[in-house]
């Protein structure tokens, strides 16, 4: 097996044994978890076939709603909450489903099973594009800063910390894109939503019984929030599984009054 063929195999088993660890830890979080568990395997299968079939940017929106929505309405029909797998077959039925991906490849504002079917169905192809993803995704350069991702020019999920396996050395932040799942550096003492730099305006809040390795790290300014994954305290922790199984901290960012800078897969935020 070739070399970029095992990293590939090694994201995915990592993410679908990760949401198995969760799914015993985090009871509440378990239809969740099973949903994302019956995805993933839709997902890695459509990330394969993306790196074999090389589609052209401009025809992925097809391509997507041919090869991977269907997949993606039958696992939350088998596995998701009755009221959204009955939402993804409707919607499946009504067709046009080439305008709903290329919809949210544009950023365009959809209702939120639109949003849900366009980004569970879109993003391994992304991923599975690289840098060649930003030629599939609207990039509106204007008022652009570095809370943007470099590659296709989306706001950030998560953040998280690398592990860097020696205390004397600074673990560099990351942000992690929504769409395209690129991470960046970005400077630690900076919101992730608008960029505000003031000590006295950047709040954290912690349950750290519960998610030692997952902060809130919230705006005043913004009043926008993400979830932080340290994975210096918590080096098998995988942060675009974990960020979703953190659901109390959502909750109590959201009942402080702060919005999520980009609700996650599953509309959390």
């Amino acid at each position: 097996m070739e070399r970029a063929e095992l990293v590939a195999v090694e994201l995915w088993t990592e993410r679908r044994e990760r949401a198995e660890v969760l799914l015993e830890r985090y009871p509440f979080a378990a239809e969740l978890l099973r949903l994302y568990l019956a995805l993933v395997d839709v997902q890695e299968r459509a990330f394969v076939a993306a790196r074999s079939d090389e589609p052209e940017p401009a025809q992925l929106a097809t391509y997507i709603a041919e090869h991977v929505l269907h997949r993606v309405v039958d696992a939350t029909v088998a596995q998701g909450p009755k009221e959204l797998g009955a939402a993804a077959r409707e919607r499946l039925a009504a067709g046009h489903l080439d305008e709903l991906v290329a919809g949210w490849l544009r950023g365009e504002e959809q209702s939120d099973i639109d949003r849900y079917l366009g980004r569970a169905a879109c993003a391994p192809l992304l991923e599975a594009m690289g840098e060649r993803a930003g030629l599939a995704c609207r990039r509106d350069e204007q008022g652009r800063r570095g809370e943007h991702c470099p590659i296709c020019g989306s706001l950030p999920q998560l953040a998280y910390f690398e592990a860097t396996g020696d205390d004397l050395v600074t673990a560099p932040r990351r942000l992690l894109c929504a769409r395209c799942a690129h991470a960046w550096i970005f400077p630690r003492l900076t919101c992730a939503g608008c960029g505000e730099t003031a000590d006295d305006r950047l709040i954290v809040y912690a349950e750290t019984e519960r998610f030692p390795h997952i902060r809130v790290d919230a705006c005043a300014t913004c009043r926008r929030y993400l979830l932080t994954v340290d994975l210096r305290k918590a080096p098998d922790a995988v942060p675009i599984v974990d960020e979703l199984a953190a659901l109390p901290l959502d909750l109590y960012a959201q009942d402080r009054s702060l919005s999520k800078i980009t609700v996650n897969m599953m509309g959390i935020g």
